[in-house]
């Protein structure tokens, strides 16, 4: 079994594999433009982040009902289950659903089918976090989140996610406050391909408690310094980088470098069926590619607890956490899944 860990950057819509893209098309009368899914998968191969949201908008269409939504997150709760994930918070995007005519609640009440039966079905507890998408209005935000409000029960935060350069987290800084007012938590997609001013303009005018990827804050030792003075987790997402060329190859990544400056990095999937891996996929690639020993592994794992929104059920982080310390690695050398 692979070593207990938490996965903090996950877009449900991104676990979307092409099986279950046609499957859903059949079932709701929708033609993909894609002859079968060995044509599809051909289509996962992206020049950039712009590329990727393409695809990844077009492929929404087959979800329609609540029931899709159940079944795409049982499915993603079923492999993230066997990769050693036991607890998950889950990002969705309303505004990409509701701009094509679906009411929010069919999303919402469709993932939480599976998602309020995850502990169960599973063994994986959840968090939804629901996200605004950077390209489109901040009226807009303010408007998802008005419309979010009476599933609220359901929701434990807010994310800034999509296409990040040329909209600035300052942007979003009236619906952050609105979120926060909420009691809602706040997490943003900052320093992706964006700069890494808007990491800080992430923590300073949205209050963000964790930044979503935050890989180019290795151009500023400043920005390095606050990140590890103030502990404030980053979710990285390794094969998420190197299929949208953020990084050339994944040996390029930076992650053994920005774990010995003492930052607090988690290691994530991102959107697993699209970048070639989930989230145990991402720890045995870094493992394998950039020669992180045992502790290394430990330390991302038990970063993701800590990192995790659980303050509300301490007695469950820290049995998670004892799981993470108690856990005997399998393998010798290289071999064997982390």
């Amino acid at each position: 079994m692979p070593i207990p860990k938490a996965e903090l950057h996950l877009h449900i819509e991104g676990t979307l594999e092409p099986e279950l893209a046609f499957d859903l098309a059949a079932r709701n009368g929708v033609t993909l433009p894609y002859a079968d899914t060995d044509e599809l998968r051909e289509a996962y191969r992206f020049e950039d982040l712009q590329s990727f949201l393409n695809l990844y908008y077009e492929l929404m269409a087959v979800l329609r009902t609540e029931r899709d939504f159940e079944d795409l997150a049982n499915a993603y709760l079923g492999r993230a289950a066997a990769q050693g994930v036991r607890h998950a918070e889950i990002f969705f995007d309303p505004q990409a659903h509701t701009g094509r005519g679906l009411e929010l609640g069919t999303v919402v009440e469709g993932l939480w089918r599976a998602l309020g039966r995850s502990e169960e079905n599973h063994g994986v507890s959840t968090r939804l976090i629901l996200c605004f998408l950077r390209d489109e209005s901040a009226e807009s935000a303010l408007a998802t989140l008005e419309a979010a409000k009476p599933y609220l029960d359901r929701i434990t935060g807010v994310g800034l996610d999509s296409a990040e350069v040329g909209h600035p987290p300052a942007k979003f800084r009236e619906v952050y406050e609105a979120a926060a007012a909420l009691g809602l938590r706040r997490v943003a997609h900052a320093g992706e391909e964006g700069p890494p001013e808007y990491i800080t303009e992430a923590l300073d005018v949205l209050g963000v408690e964790r930044v979503d990827h935050g890989l180019r804050c290795v151009e500023d030792p400043a920005v390095v310094e606050r990140l590890v003075r103030e502990r404030v987790p980053l979710t990285l997402c390794p094969l998420s980088n190197v299929r949208l060329r953020t990084v050339d190859t994944l040996a390029d990544h930076p992650l053994p470098a920005m774990l010995d400056a003492g930052l607090m990095c988690t290691v994530n999937s991102d959107d697993p069926a699209y970048f070639g891996g989930y989230a145990g996929d991402n720890f045995d690639a870094v493992r394998a590619t950039l020669g992180l020993d045992r502790e290394r592994l430990r330390e991302l794992a038990r970063n993701s607890f800590l990192a995790s929104f659980l303050d509300d059920d301490e007695q469950l982080r820290a049995r998670y956490l004892g799981e993470v310390e108690a856990y005997t690695f399998g393998w010798a050398g290289r071999g064997g899944p982390a």
